[in-house]
């Protein structure tokens, strides 16, 4: 099943920071606004978002462009070494 991914873009006092990572399912993936990406199980899926929980935590950016780019190109990544 194909998913889109998404995340909440929070304003701090060190930047911006990234959190709140879910997955909803998608019948039209927006690689535009977004990360599509399918899985093949629900582990899969709740194991990126874990991942990605714990790798972005602790991060700061200081634009919500960066923070954007920087989460896709994870992303990609995963799906690449898939």
């Amino acid at each position: 099943m194909i998913y889109q991914l998404g995340w909440t873009t929070l304003p701090g006092l060190r930047g911006l920071s990234v959190s709140e990572f879910r997955a909803t399912p998608t019948n039209a993936p927006d690689n535009e606004r977004g990360v599509a990406l399918e899985f093949a199980t629900d582990a899969e899926r709740g194991d990126l978002l874990r991942q990605l929980e714990e790798y972005f935590g602790p991060r700061r950016f200081t634009n919500a462009a960066d923070a954007f780019d920087s989460v896709k190109a994870f992303v990609l990544e995963y799906a690449a070494k898939r």
